[in-house]
C-alpha cells in the first residue's frame, strides 16, 4: 500500500510538471479599454496562456505596461500586445491614434454634409468641393462639383474616437486624418465653396480621377458662339437645311414674300429651330 500511494504520488507529480511546461502567463484586459485611453493596474491582469499559441509581442509584465496608451480598442480577455501600444512617452488622447506622418483636421458636417451619421470611426470618405470654377467671367455657368480627395480615414466624429459602435450618429463636425498636403487642401476647400462627405466600402483601395461636373453637364446644355448656353437638340428632331426663302427670311422679323401673294412671315428663333408663321399655317425648320 505504501508503495502504491507512492507511485500515485510521484505519477501526479509529473503530470503537473508536464501539463506547466506548456503553460505561461501574459498580460490580458480585464474590461473594453477604448483607443487612446491610459493603462492603469486595473484595466489589466495576468492569465495562463498555452505557449504553443502565444500571440507575437504579448506582454507578461504588468509593471512595464502601467501609463501606457492603446492606439486601437481591446476587448474583455483580449491579449494587450505591442502593436496595439503608442509609442513610449505618447500622451492619451486622440493624438495617440494619429498615425506617423499624418494630422487631424475637423470639418463641420450636418445630418447630410455626414452622410445622415454613418460617417463613424474607422470609415473612409471622399470629399467633395462645391464651388465657382475660375475663368472667363462673360460665361453664365461657373459652377462646379469635384471630389479633391478620397479614401480619408475618419478618426472621431464629435468627440467619440471609438470604432466598436456601428449605429449611426448625426454631428456636427468630424474629425479626419490626412496628410500635410490634404490637410491644405482641405483648408483651401471650405474657404472656397462648400464641402460633402461621400462614404466609400472600406476596403475598396481604387482611386477614381473624374474631371468635376459642372451646372451644363448636369442640365445637358452646351455653349454656343455667344457664350450663351443652350439646351441640347431633343431626341427625334433632325437637322435640316433650311430652304432658300426660309433663309432670306431669317434676317428680318418680318419679310414679305412674293409667290402669286403677299404673304407676311414671322421668326421666332428657339435653339437651332425657326418657327415659320405664314398667313394662317405654321410650322417649324430646325437645321
Amino acid at each position: 500500500m505504501v508503495s502504491g500511494l507512492l507511485a500515485v504520488m510521484l505519477a501526479a507529480r509529473w503530470l503537473d510538471r508536464q501539463s506547466t511546461s506548456g503553460i505561461t502567463r501574459i498580460v490580458v484586459a480585464t474590461t473594453e479599454i477604448s483607443l487612446g485611453q491610459r493603462l492603469t493596474p486595473e484595466m489589466i491582469k495576468l492569465v495562463d496562456w498555452p505557449k504553443d499559441s502565444l500571440p507575437p509581442g504579448s506582454q507578461a509584465d504588468i509593471s512595464k505596461l502601467e501609463g501606457r496608451v492603446l492606439k486601437s480598442t481591446l476587448q474583455r480577455g483580449e491579449p494587450v500586445l505591442d502593436a496595439k501600444l503608442a509609442p513610449l512617452g505618447t500622451q492619451g488622447g486622440l493624438s495617440a491614434v494619429i498615425a506617423e506622418g499624418k494630422r487631424a483636421i475637423t470639418v463641420r458636417v450636418n445630418d447630410v454634409i455626414g452622410v445622415a451619421g454613418f460617417a463613424l470611426p474607422g470609415n473612409y470618405v471622399d470629399i467633395i468641393v462645391a464651388t465657382q470654377r475660375e475663368g472667363d467671367r462673360a460665361q453664365s455657368d461657373q459652377s462646379i462639383s469635384k471630389i479633391v480627395l478620397e479614401k480619408i480615414l475618419v478618426l472621431a466624429v464629435a468627440q467619440e474616437v471609438s470604432r466598436d459602435d456601428t449605429k449611426p450618429r448625426v454631428v456636427n463636425a468630424v474629425t479626419l486624418e490626412v496628410t500635410p498636403e490634404e490637410a491644405e487642401k482641405i483648408d483651401l476647400a471650405r474657404s472656397v465653396g462648400s464641402l460633402s462627405l461621400v462614404l466609400r466600402n472600406q476596403v475598396d483601395p481604387n482611386a477614381t480621377r473624374t474631371a468635376g461636373v459642372t451646372k451644363a453637364d448636369l442640365l445637358a446644355l452646351k455653349a454656343t458662339a455667344g457664350g450663351v448656353p443652350t439646351q441640347e437638340r431633343p431626341a427625334g428632331v433632325k437637322r435640316r437645311t433650311p430652304s432658300p426663302a426660309l433663309a432670306a427670311a431669317v434676317p428680318a422679323t418680318k419679310a414679305t414674300m412674293t409667290n402669286d401673294e403677299t404673304a407676311t412671315v414671322s421668326t421666332i428663333k428657339t435653339s437651332d429651330c425657326i418657327g415659320v408663321i405664314n398667313g394662317l399655317r405654321s410650322s417649324q425648320e430646325c437645321y
